[in-house]
């Protein structure tokens, strides 16, 4: 007999129960069912806490707003480096890049520097940015967001499983940051030689789930997030994790519940 999807839940006989539920590693879980708007599975997931790299999201949905030509080209500058982690970067200052191809690393690889070049393109630069990263957070009813930079590398940017939610389903909508997102690997040519990028999820890398959009975030904060937006059955599912210990203990807990909802949701 088949399960109807009416009301849709996570089903015991799939292995979903409070302590299979207690055994995921990620702090905070947020899983709803798109088209309904009914959660499935929740813990701590009002908790504010840092997001990392996921903040690249709303980089791209705010940067998407200006309608700048995709191939005018953008030059990594010297204001692009990382200030606040001291992080590296494959692309050095002078690099130059298409917005396009600042979108693709920035999303599918979370290129901090294609990131920030895109926010310095901003009316009013990057503080002006960030004032539209917050709002559009508030414009979204993301009342526990905070942005500070427009990388993540900020442990003071800020937001909720809940809220990511309703970002993930924004972004979800642009064919464009579905594409870049999803992509498994892209080489471009930032000026001598090229660069070949891979997707930061090993879920979109080694797995083959219909997946709308993700991203992927760490830094010590954090600790490992991803969100995933997946059609499951045709049916769209947000996954919201954040603050797995490992990348490896986060793509488990994708795994686990992504089979939840295979079974469950037929």
């Amino acid at each position: 007999m088949r399960h109807s999807t009416a009301k849709p839940r996570l089903l015991a006989r799939c292995g979903y129960n409070r302590h299979a539920a207690h055994l995921l590693h990620s702090d905070s879980i947020y899983v709803v069912d798109v088209r309904t708007g009914k959660t499935l599975l929740a813990r701590r997931a009002d908790k504010v806490r840092p997001i990392a790299s996921i903040s690249k999201l709303m980089t791209a949905v705010v940067a998407r707003k200006t309608h700048r030509p995709l191939d005018g080209v953008l030059q990594v500058t010297a204001s692009d480096r990382d200030m606040i982690k001291f992080t590296g970067s494959r692309l050095s200052v002078g690099s130059r890049l298409s917005r396009r191809d600042m979108y693709h690393v920035a999303l599918m690889s979370s290129e901090n520097r294609a990131a920030a070049a895109l926010s310095r393109d901003f009316p009013g630069g990057r503080p002006a940015f960030v004032a539209a990263m917050n709002d559009e957070a508030r414009a979204l009813q993301m009342r526990r967001t905070r942005f500070r930079d427009p990388t993540g590398l900020s442990p003071q940017n800020v937001s909720t499983a809940t809220d990511l939610a309703r970002l993930v389903a924004v972004a979800a909508r642009d064919p464009l940051i579905h594409r870049f997102t999803t992509d498994r690997a892209y080489v471009t040519h930032p000026g001598k030689g090229e660069l070949r990028y891979v997707n930061s999820n090993p879920v979109v890398r080694f797995d083959n789930w219909p997946i709308v959009l993700q991203k992927t975030g760490f830094v010590n904060e954090a600790g490992h997030c991803v969100v995933i937006h997946v059609l499951v059955h045709g049916r769209p599912e947000a996954i919201v994790l954040l603050g797995a210990p490992t990348r490896q203990e986060m793509v488990l807990d994708a795994s686990v519940i992504h089979h939840w909802l295979s079974c469950s949701l037929t």
